[in-house]
């Protein structure tokens, strides 16, 4: 069923709440005359409207949302003392968003990019935001160089297009990419809607349970509509007829009681065994493979309400990697490590220093208790009490138990690179995944990769390019330096 629109009985009033008199016309000297500066509702409604929009994410400014509820359907407190987590059957709110990367604002779904999956759990013990992607690893390894890769996905400055130069440049220069890339301009590189595509945690978290125990953890949630992609041309087509497909595709999923779900799976390492596992598991461009560390089901996540506004809960929604809750923390992941900052400074930024206190950011299950005051559209929620920790008027105090337990580092300070494993090179997963592939999927790896690097200017960048793919199997590198060679003639 279509969601009413919410209509307020009463006469139209300026923002200040005084009675609109006419709404038609604006007020002028005589008839035929000048508009007057005393025209307040004019001014009013014309100073609004250039300020209806905020700046835009830099990353993952396309995007949809709605609200669900996930239920655990298994015991995990062996691993983790969260609460949300801690009895079968328990149910916690939860508000997802899913997004494109490169685009921006007015940028349309059925592209080539990857899907940003941004999970809110509003739990007792506060907020929860899990913020992963539909894939489970990613374009490079270290914080360090995510503004240079953003930069060559967004428009060039001389251009002020996408520049496949760019892309290619920055990707072959950068081989721990070619794992994502290949799983990028796989089939599964356009999902046909959001609700047809898995989400990942991506990055590696920490659980840990009532005794201190520490087990790091992947988490997957795997659609219940099962997996269903666009080709290129079918992505061409519905990209160009219906820039909101997938936007669309969901509301009207959610209206018609057609509630997406996805079967919510975790992988478990004890933490001793990490220092020996054969690849490093903290490094964002490498998986688990599941015959190591199986998936287990722990829960069922359904989406079953659409926001009211998407302004106010899509646009306005923030989502932080650093927003944790007792039992579950970060790992030495590089990439994680400077997402825990970066996503909060971004929110600070674009929404504002309280964005945390707009409905869809705020917790909804328990109350947040801070000593943060005043800042831009702070709404006064303290009143008059104190501001400061410790004090003896009864406000809030420390718990003196950290939310995550320790880990052991040892060693000198320095910019130092993610330490190696046994099996740690930047294309042994890459090569792993084309041979899991069947002929047909290959060839149509080979094709969109082809046409793509077909584009830059220099063969020396396509040919360093094609190299990285050459290294994680010798077939792929070989069929695609031929499919690209045809390409440029």
């Amino acid at each position: 069923m279509t969601q009413e629109a919410h209509v307020t009985q009463g006469p139209l009033t300026t923002e200040a709440g005084a009675p609109v008199a006419d709404n038609q016309n604006s007020e002028t000297a005589g008839i035929g005359g000048p508009v007057l500066v005393q025209d307040q509702l004019l001014l009013e409604k014309l100073a609004h409207f250039n300020r209806e929009r905020i700046p835009e994410r830099v990353v993952h400014a396309r995007g949809a949302g709605a609200y669900g509820t996930f239920t655990l359907t298994r015991d995990v407190s062996q691993w983790t003392r969260a609460k949300f987590l801690s009895e079968v059957g328990k149910e916690t709110e939860t508000f997802l968003r899913f997004s494109t990367v490169a685009g921006n604002l007015g940028s349309a779904d059925a592209v080539r990019d990857p899907r940003g999956w941004a999970l809110k759990f509003y739990t007792e013990e506060g907020n929860y935001d899990l913020v992963g992607n539909n894939t489970p690893v990613f374009f490079i390894k270290d914080a360090i160089k995510f503004p240079d890769f953003i930069h060559t996905q967004k428009r060039d400055p001389y251009t002020g297009s996408q520049e496949a130069d760019n892309v290619w440049d920055f990707w072959g220069l950068s081989p721990e990419s070619t794992h994502q890339v290949t799983w990028l301009f796989g089939d599964r590189g356009i999902p046909a809607s959001y609700r047809h595509m898995n989400g990942y945690g991506s990055h590696t978290f920490q659980w840990n349970n009532e005794a201190g125990e520490v087990f790091w953890v992947k988490y997957h949630f795997k659609t219940d509509q099962g997996i269903k992609n666009l080709t290129q041309a079918e992505a061409n087509v519905l990209a160009g007829e219906d820039p909101d497909s997938h936007q669309r595709d969901l509301r009207e999923s959610i209206e018609r009681g057609d509630f997406p779900s996805w079967t919510v799976q975790v992988q478990i390492m004890p933490a001793a065994e990490a220092a020996q596992y054969r690849f490093n598991p903290f490094d964002l461009t490498k998986v688990w493979p599941h015959g190591d560390y199986p998936p287990i089901e722990i829960g069922k996540l359904e989406l079953n309400r659409n926001p009211e506004n998407v302004f106010a809960e899509v646009e306005q929604s923030v989502f932080s990697p650093a927003h944790f809750v007792p039992g579950i923390g970060p790992s030495p992941d590089k990439m994680l490590q400077g997402r825990l900052f970066a996503y909060g400074d971004a929110h600070r930024y674009r929404v504002g220093i309280n964005a945390d206190h707009l409905p869809v950011n705020r917790p909804h299950a328990t109350e947040a208790r801070t000593h943060s005051r005043d800042g831009s559209l702070y709404d006064g929620r303290h009143k008059g009490a104190k501001n400061y920790e410790p004090n003896s008027f009864g406000g809030p105090f420390q718990s003196d138990r950290p939310l995550w337990q320790p880990i052991a580092v040892t060693g000198g300070t320095g910019d130092h690179a993610a330490p190696a494993h046994s099996e740690d090179t930047d294309f042994v997963q890459a090569g792993d995944l084309y041979r899991l592939m069947s002929e047909e999927e290959k060839s149509r790896l080979v094709e969109n990769l082809s046409g793509f690097i077909a584009k830059v200017s220099r063969d020396d960048i396509a040919e360093r390019a094609i190299d990285n793919f050459r290294q994680a199997d010798g077939d792929f590198g070989k069929r695609l330096e031929a499919a690209v060679q045809a390409l440029r003639g």
